[in-house]
């Protein structure tokens, strides 16, 4: 299969990218490496340094590439800088994904995997764990974004007959994280830490996140392809159905570094909401998929990666 995957310079679209080529795919980049690193992109991968929101390279790239399936991962991912400056979260997040969705109709595509956000989505949710039936009431910029692309692609089914899978993530977290351009209190504080000094959590710290390790991420869209290739078109959280408080998780990072760090609080930040737990059953029951990482095995796996890169 020839597939385009965008952002694959990034965390998640690189540890992607690598899954497809060893399954045997044709496998090319699009990427500005504004947060991408150069160091991720896979070597047997075609890489295209270009900008989303460049409509005629993005056209060019599609016209050229012939391509079976696009898998969108690129995007403004930070909560706080889409509140700072929704304008350009929404030239990247909407305008940008148009092209890219657009172009590829218009070039023959008819395949898609989209990378939304759980918890930006739900907003401050009215039930835990929230199921993809769960009310979009998103309270970020960022949400609003992601899930305007959602709406554009079930119309796209409508207007044009292309097919599509939605993952819904929640905080995903693993190896090639990039702690300075790309969102993740995980990352964020294990380089701090790394580098020997005091993260600050937001806010009280009793604000909860669901965390999914990159690995299981991964494994979820290698099993999207033969769902695609069956007529499936669908919305599925990839999550952990797991709360874990802030405080609790910089308690477990700081065990991998023998407890050298105090818990050290700052000011809460506007646009965050206080609690986000998924569920997993749909991806379940649909895909055969559940995470089979736990935080603990996960925040090991990822303090040794960011070890081996000092």
């Amino acid at each position: 299969m020839r597939i385009l995957v965008t952002g694959g310079a990034g965390f998640i679209g690189s540890n992607i990218v690598d899954a497809y080529l060893a399954a045997g795919h044709d496998v090319a980049i699009i990427d500005n490496l504004s947060t991408g690193r150069e160091r991720n992109i896979n070597p047997r991968a075609r890489m295209h340094r270009i900008d989303m929101r460049d409509r005629d390279a993005v056209y060019g790239v599609l016209a050229e590439g012939r391509f079976d399936l696009i898998n969108h991962q690129a995007a403004q991912l930070d909560v706080r800088a889409s509140v700072r400056d929704p304008q350009f979260d929404a030239a990247q997040n909407v305008l940008g994904s148009l092209n890219v969705i657009q172009g590829g109709i218009e070039h023959g595509v008819r395949r898609f995997v989209f990378a939304s956000t759980g918890g930006a989505v739900y907003g401050e949710q009215e039930v835990f764990p929230a199921d993809e039936t769960h009310p979009t009431n998103p309270i970020s910029p960022y949400g609003v974004t992601k899930l305007t692309v959602e709406k554009y692609l079930n119309c796209f089914r409508h207007v044009h007959g292309i097919e599509y899978v939605v993952f819904r993530y929640t905080n995903v977290y693993g190896p090639r994280q990039n702690p300075h351009g790309e969102s993740g209190v995980i990352a964020i504080f294990c380089d701090m830490m790394l580098r020997g000094l005091q993260p600050t959590i937001n806010g009280s710290g009793e604000q909860t996140r669901d965390y999914v390790y990159v690995g299981d991420v991964v494994d979820a869209h290698m099993r999207a392809l033969g769902h695609l290739e069956s007529g499936g078109t669908n919305t599925f959280n990839l999550c952990t159905n797991t709360e874990t408080t802030v405080n609790e998780l910089f308690d477990a990072l700081n065990h991998e570094f023998d407890g050298r760090f105090e818990r050290t609080h700052g000011p809460a930040m506007p646009g965050e909401q206080m609690r986000s737990v998924c569920s997993f059953e749909h991806a379940e029951r649909t895909l055969g998929w559940r995470p089979s990482v736990d935080l603990r095995e996960g925040l090991a796996r990822t303090v040794a990666h960011h070890r081996s890169e000092d």
